[in-house]
C-alpha cells in the first residue's frame, strides 16, 4: 500500500483510518487507496459580511468535494465556530460512502463556515449566506454539487442559497441546494428523514436481536432535528427515553421521558430547544455517556465518545445518529466491552437519501405526499441495514468494517470503470 495521509484534524485523521483500515483487509488495490484517500476538490473562500452595527467581518468558508465518481458531490452546510477544510474534508469522505451504501446516485461533499450563528442577527446570516453561495457557485451545480442543510443550518439558509444561485444563472435553480421547506420546492418528510432513518436503524437492530423495543431503555445525546425525531420515533416503538440532551443539559428520567412534551417545547422554542423542560420524574444529570440504558444514539458533534470517555458507556449498542460520534480509540475500547456499534453513515443516512428524494422531485417538477416520502426512506433504510447485517455476520467482522467494506467497493469499481481522466 502506499504511503498513507495523516491529519492533526482528530474527524479526518478518523476518516483516513477507518478507509486504509478496511482497504487493506479488501486488498484494495493501491492506485485506488491513492485516489480515493484524496479529496478531488477543497475550496476556501473568504465572505466579507457588513454587519448590523456597520462594520465589516470576513468569514472563512470552505467547500470539499471528495469523489464524483458515482454522481455529483452530495453533503451539507455547516455554520460552527471550529469549521475548517480538514473537518470538511472527513465529513466529505463520510459522505461518499454513505451515499455509496444507500445505493444512490451521488458522491460526497460538505462544506461550512467558521462562525457562531446564535451571536448573528437574522439580517447578518442572511449577508452571510449570500455571500457564500456567491462565492462557491462556480463548483456547486444540479449535476455537480448539491449541498444540503448541516450543523446550524435549515430550510431558510437553503431558500437565501438558492435564491443567490438563482439569480447569478437568471433561471430559477430548485434542485442544486436540498433541505428547502415544503413551501419552496421542498419535500415533506425531509426535516425528519435523518432521525427516523437512525430510529429505523435501532429498531431493526432490536428486530435481529430479538428484543422487544418495550424492554428497552433508551438515551439520545443531541436533541436537534436528528435526535428529536430519533427519540420520538423510539418512543412511538414503545421503547422507553430514559434520557435526552442538549447544551442546556442532560435530562433524565429512570421510568421515561414525555418525548412528546419535550419534542414540542423544542419545536415551539428552536432557539433554546430544551431549556426549562420538565415532565414526572424528570432530573438534571451531569453526564449522558455514563446513563444506565440498553440503546444510545450520539447525535450531536463527532468525537464525543473516545478513548478518554468510552469506559463511561453503559448502553449495549450504539446507533450513530452524528457524523463520526466515536473515534477509532474509542471504537476499540467498545469492541473490548462487546458494544455493538451501528455506524453513522448507515445510521444517519436517511437525511442525504431524503435529499435524493428531493432532489429527484425538483428535477421532475413532482412531488410526493409524506407518507410516499417515508415508505420509500424505510424500505431503503430497512434494506440497508439488513444488507450490513449480513455482510457483517458472514465475514464475521463489525458493523462499521462491513459497511466501509462495501461502500467503498461500489466506489472503487466506478473509479475503475471510468478511469483516471481529469
Amino acid at each position: 500500500m502506499s504511503a498513507k495521509r495523516t491529519s492533526k484534524n482528530v474527524l479526518l485523521d478518523t476518516a483516513l483510518k477507518n478507509f486504509y483500515s478496511a482497504a487493506e483487509e479488501m486488498r484494495l488495490d493501491d492506485s485506488l487507496v491513492e485516489v480515493l484517500s484524496h479529496s478531488e476538490k477543497r475550496l476556501e473562500v473568504s465572505i466579507p459580511v457588513e454587519m448590523d452595527d456597520g462594520t465589516v467581518k470576513a468569514f472563512r468558508g470552505y467547500r470539499v468535494q471528495h469523489s464524483s465518481a458515482i454522481g455529483p458531490s452530495k453533503g451539507g452546510i455547516r455554520f460552527h465556530p471550529d469549521v475548517d477544510v480538514d473537518e470538511c474534508e472527513a465529513l466529505a469522505m463520510l459522505m461518499t460512502w454513505k451515499c455509496s451504501l444507500a445505493g444512490i446516485p451521488y458522491g460526497g461533499g460538505k462544506g461550512g463556515i467558521s462562525c457562531d450563528p446564535q451571536s448573528m442577527s437574522t439580517k447578518e446570516r442572511e449577508r452571510m449566506c449570500r455571500g457564500f453561495a456567491a462565492r462557491i457557485s462556480p463548483i456547486i451545480g444540479t449535476w455537480r454539487d448539491v449541498p444540503a442543510p448541516d450543523v446550524n443550518t435549515g430550510g431558510q439558509e437553503m431558500v437565501w442559497f438558492m435564491d443567490t444561485v438563482s439569480k447569478l444563472h437568471g433561471q430559477v435553480e430548485p434542485a442544486v441546494f436540498t433541505g428547502k421547506p415544503i413551501s419552496y420546492w421542498g419535500s415533506q418528510g425531509r426535516t425528519a428523514a435523518t432521525g427516523y432513518g437512525a430510529a429505523t436503524c435501532g429498531l431493526e437492530l432490536l428486530k435481529v436481536l430479538g428484543k422487544d423495543p418495550k424492554d428497552v431503555r433508551v438515551a439520545v445525546e443531541g436533541f436537534g432535528n436528528v435526535g428529536s425525531y430519533a427519540a420520538l420515533k423510539m418512543a412511538e416503538a414503545g421503547a422507553k427515553v430514559v434520557a435526552i440532551s442538549n447544551r442546556s443539559g442532560v435530562y433524565y428520567a429512570p421510568n421515561g421521558l414525555d418525548i412528546k412534551k419535550a419534542f414540542d417545547e423544542a419545536e415551539a422554542n428552536p432557539r433554546e430547544r430544551l431549556k426549562g423542560f420538565t415532565c414526572e420524574g424528570c432530573k438534571k444529570v451531569d453526564d449522558i455517556l455514563s446513563v444506565d440504558c440498553d440503546l444510545f444514539f450520539p447525535c450531536a458533534l463527532e468525537g464525543v465518545v473516545n478513548d478518554k470517555t468510552a469506559d463511561r458507556i453503559k448502553a449495549k449498542w450504539i446507533v450513530e445518529g452524528a457524523n463520526g460520534p466515536v473515534t477509532p480509540e474509542g471504537d476499540a475500547i467498545l469492541n473490548k466491552k462487546g458494544i455493538l456499534v451501528v455506524p453513522d453513515f448507515l445510521a444517519n443516512s436517511g437525511g442525504v437519501i431524503g435529499s435524493y428524494f428531493e432532489w429527484a422531485q425538483d428535477l421532475g417538477g413532482y412531488f410526493w405526499t409524506e407518507e410516499e416520502y417515508n415508505n420509500r426512506l424505510m424500505h431503503i433504510m430497512k434494506g440497508n441495514f439488513k444488507l450490513v447485517w449480513e455482510y457483517a455476520q458472514s465475514k464475521k467482522i463489525n458493523m462499521r468494517r462491513a459497511a466501509f467494506m462495501a461502500a467503498i467497493q461500489r466506489v472503487a469499481d466506478a473509479v475503475k470503470l471510468r478511469g483516471l481522466f481529469l
